[in-house]
């Protein structure tokens, strides 16, 4: 994935600058350069989708037998199961699914699957939950996933 690189811009936020010294153009330049900081920020996001989705439940492929094993005992035996739920983030209606740097990139993929499965297999949707601890550390991680892989150039 790549770094966002934005551009140092102090002079659009009345609440970070002094007003009296910026001048009109810095006024139109400012912003130009915050769209595309914003762009480049939602890009990175989509990248990362992006490379979630290829990734989605690719055990239940290179795992076939395990998952075969489970499977066909009605999960009442789990290994392949267990590993299934601790490789891949999106299992988060369980506790022991949910990654310690879950990020909102998660809570998608476990929606999007949750109604592509229900719909694809029953036509119905069941309820989707998500508790409210889950989502905030999401939001709070998927903050500081965009951070760190932020770098600020002049």
């Amino acid at each position: 994935m790549s770094v966002i690189k934005i551009h140092r811009s102090q002079t659009a936020d009345s609440r970070s600058c002094d007003t009296g010294k910026v001048t009109k153009q810095q006024l139109i330049d400012s912003p130009k350069s915050h769209i595309s900081d914003v762009k480049q920020g939602m890009n990175f996001i989509a990248e990362v989708i992006q490379n979630q989705a290829k990734l989605h439940d690719y055990d239940k492929i290179t795992e076939i037998d395990r998952f075969y094993f489970d499977f066909k005992n009605n999960f009442k035996t789990n290994d392949w199961y267990k590993d299934h739920v601790s490789i891949n983030r999106h299992h988060l209606s369980k506790e022991e699914g949910v990654p310690d740097d879950v990020n909102l990139i998660d809570v998608l993929e476990y929606i999007t699957d949750c109604v592509m499965a229900g719909l694809a297999r029953t036509g119905k949707v069941y309820d989707i939950t998500l508790d409210s601890e889950t989502l905030q550390r999401a939001f709070l991680n998927t903050i500081k996933l965009i951070i760190d892989n932020t770098e600020v150039v002049d």
